[in-house]
């Protein structure tokens, strides 16, 4: 049984466009969430979890460029990074000749370079069946767009479109 399934989106296929937009919108609320947890953090010394995130960062233009499953996602992802900030300075506290050097705050992505990961859970996900029930067709939403797979749409968890250089992996 396989359990994921990788598509690659090179830069001459036209779904490359559509999808490095969306991951640019990804990265632009991933940067301004970052920005707001951040200056609780520096300033307040509260650090602001992902729900209390979603709460404050729903009216912000980053958030409704994507689709609202997808938005929560990225501030999921945030709110891990932070998690393993937070393991990774108590880690250190406990014995730092395993660091190099004190753990740092996540950073920002790159305001123009940078692209962020989507990830669509079943919910966020149009599916169907082909005539042939061979092949399974794959619509994340918000994107018109559309990847053919091999895994039953029924059983699918969630679909990752991972940044890499030049190209995005599509992980089903």
């Amino acid at each position: 049984m396989q359990l994921v399934e990788q598509h690659v989106i090179k830069q001459s296929d036209p779904r490359y466009t559509v999808i490095d937009e969306a991951a640019f919108k990804s990265k632009n609320l991933y940067n301004a969430a970052l920005y707001e947890i951040r200056q609780s953090f520096i300033f307040q010394k509260k650090y602001l979890s992902d729900k209390k995130m979603d709460k404050l960062m729903q009216q912000h233009e980053a958030y409704k460029e994507l689709p609202a499953k997808v938005a929560q996602q990225v501030l999921k992802g945030l709110h891990q990074n932070w998690v393993s900030f937070f393991e990774q300075c108590k880690e250190y506290k406990q014995n730092p000749s395993k660091f190099t050097g004190r753990p740092k705050l996540p950073r920002y992505k790159h305001k123009t370079e940078g692209r962020n990961i989507l990830v669509y859970t079943l919910q966020a996900l149009a599916g169907g069946r082909s005539k042939k029930g061979l092949t399974s067709i794959i619509k994340p939403s918000g994107l018109p767009i559309t990847v053919k797979t091999k895994q039953d749409t029924t059983t699918i968890d969630q679909v990752r479109i991972v940044p890499r250089n030049g190209y995005y992996v599509v992980e089903v």
